[in-house]
C-alpha cells in the first residue's frame, strides 16, 4: 500500500459541499463531492451520542490551535477519495460549519454562523495532516482495522461491516442501524444495545445465522436485498410479542433467536402465559426473573432457570439440630431417606457439612422456602431426589 502526505488541505476545503444525512446519522460528502466521508465499512457517526461533548471538543481543539490528529483517505480513483480514518472528526467539523450544533465561548453558545469573523477564519483556514493511501481492497481494510485499534474501539459487528462491505451491508445498515427507523422502539423491548453502534444489526444477523454471522455475511455480501434477514428478525419479534402479550423489562436482551428456534413450533395460550408470568413475578422466592420466559416456554419444568431462593444457614442449622436430636433418640439416621433404607447408612448420623437442605414439597409444586418445608438430606439422597 502506498501513502502520500498532504499538508495543504484546509478545513474549508474538506467541508466544501458537505452533506449530513440526518436520517442515517452520517456525513456523506466533502471536498466538493470528491470525498465520500462514510464509506460502507465505516461505523455510524457517534460523536453526538454523548450529548455532543466529543464533537464540541473537536471544534474547541481547532480554535485553540491543537492538532486533531492524522486523517487517512483512500484514493479509489483519480478524482475520488473516501475517508479511511477520521470520519468522526470530519463529520464534526462539517456539522458545526453547517450549524448542526453550537459550542460555548465567552459570548455564550455560538453556532458557526453567529461566531466572530476571526474565529470563523481560524477554523476554515486550519490545515489538516492527511495521508492519501492507495492499495488493494484487502490492504485497505486490513489497514482500517489496524488504525482503529486506538480511540473508540470498533465493535465486532463494525469490523464485519468493513470486511464484507457491499450492497448487503448498505441495505442492512439502512434498516437496522438507522436511529430514525420507526420500528426501533418496538424492537428495543427485546433487543439491547445502541442502534448506531450496530447492536441491532448484530442481533438480527445472529438470529438468522444461528450465531454464524461471519459466514452469513460472506455468503450474502453481494445480495441486493435483505428480505431473508428482515423476515426472520421480524418473525422472531412477532412470535415473542404474540406469546408474551405483556412487555416486561427483563425481556430485553434475552436469547430470543435461540428460544424461537427451540419453541416456536409449540402452541401457547397467551392469556395463560400472561397469568403464569404474573404469578412467577409475584413469587418472592424467585431471584432470576429473566429466566421466567424460558421456564414457561419449556413447560415450567426447569426450575434452575429461576434461581429459586435457597434456605439460609440459620434455617439449615436449626433443622439439622432438631432432625439429628430426633434421629439419635430413635436410633435412626438423621437423613430421613437413609432411615427407611436397608443398607449400612440406616443408622448413620451425618455431619452438617455432609447434608443439604431440601424442600419437602418441591417449590415447583407449591412448596415454600420456609423452615416448615425444609428437611436435611444426605448429599446422595438430595441429588437423587431432584424435583420429586
Amino acid at each position: 500500500m502506498e501513502t502520500t502526505l498532504k499538508i495543504e488541505v484546509t478545513i474549508e476545503d474538506i467541508c466544501e459541499g458537505f452533506v449530513y444525512n440526518e436520517l442515517e446519522g452520517k456525513g456523506l460528502f466533502g471536498l466538493a463531492g470528491k470525498l465520500t466521508i462514510q464509506p460502507e465499512y465505516q461505523r455510524n457517526y457517534i460523536y453526538a451520542s454523548d450529548g455532543g461533548k466529543r464533537e464540541m471538543a473537536v471544534i474547541e481543539s481547532v480554535l485553540k490551535g491543537y492538532p486533531i490528529g492524522l486523517i487517512y483517505f483512500n484514493r479509489v480513483s483519480e478524482n475520488n477519495l473516501e475517508v479511511l480514518d477520521g470520519q468522526q472528526r470530519i463529520t464534526s467539523l462539517g456539522r458545526f460549519i453547517t450549524d448542526k450544533f453550537a459550542i460555548k465561548d465567552e459570548n455564550g453558545m455560538q453556532y458557526f454562523s453567529t461566531m466572530a469573523k476571526d474565529k470563523k477564519n481560524k477554523i476554515l483556514e486550519t490545515k489538516l495532516l492527511i495521508y492519501e493511501c492507495e492499495g488493494t481492497e484487502s490492504q485497505i481494510k486490513e489497514w482500517f482495522k489496524t488504525i482503529n485499534i486506538a480511540g473508540v474501539p470498533l465493535k465486532p459487528q463494525e469490523l464485519l461491516n468493513a470486511i464484507y462491505s457491499g450492497p448487503f451491508v448498505t441495505l442492512a445498515k439502512e434498516e437496522f442501524s438507522n436511529t430514525q427507523n420507526a420500528n426501533i422502539q418496538k424492537w428495543s423491548a427485546y433487543v439491547s444495545g445502541v442502534v448506531n453502534r450496530q447492536d441491532f444489526l448484530e442481533r438480527a444477523l445472529d438470529w438468522v445465522s444461528t450465531g454464524k454471522i461471519d459466514n452469513y455475511m460472506s455468503r450474502h455480501r453481494k445480495d441486493t436485498n435483505i428480505k431473508e434477514l428482515k423476515n426472520y428478525f421480524n418473525g422472531v419479534i412477532d412470535w415473542v410479542s404474540s406469546v408474551f402479550i405483556d412487555v416486561e423489562s427483563e425481556m430485553c436482551g434475552l436469547e430470543w433467536g435461540r428460544l424461537f428456534e427451540e419453541y416456536h413450533k409449540k402452541s401457547y395460550d397467551p392469556k395463560k402465559v400472561s397469568a403464569e408470568v404474573h404469578k412467577l413475578y409475584s413469587d418472592p422466592y424467585i431471584k432470576n426473573r429473566k429466566g421466567v420466559f424460558e421456564f414457561i416456554l419449556g413447560g415450567s419444568v426447569d426450575t434452575k432457570l429461576l434461581d429459586v431462593r435457597i434456605f439460609d444457614d440459620a434455617t439449615k442449622k436449626a433443622i439439622y439440630t432438631t432432625q439429628t436430636a430426633k434421629a439419635k433418640k430413635k436410633g435412626d439416621s438423621n437423613c430421613p431417606h437413609c432411615a427407611i433404607g436397608h443398607d449400612a447408612n440406616k443408622n448413620k448420623i451425618w455431619g452438617f457439612g455432609e447434608m443439604d437442605a431440601d424442600h419437602v414439597t418441591a417449590w415447583s409444586k407449591g412448596g415454600a422456602t420456609s423452615a416448615k418445608n425444609c428437611e436435611m438430606l444426605c448429599k446422595t439422597h438430595n441429588r437423587a431426589k431432584g424435583n420429586r
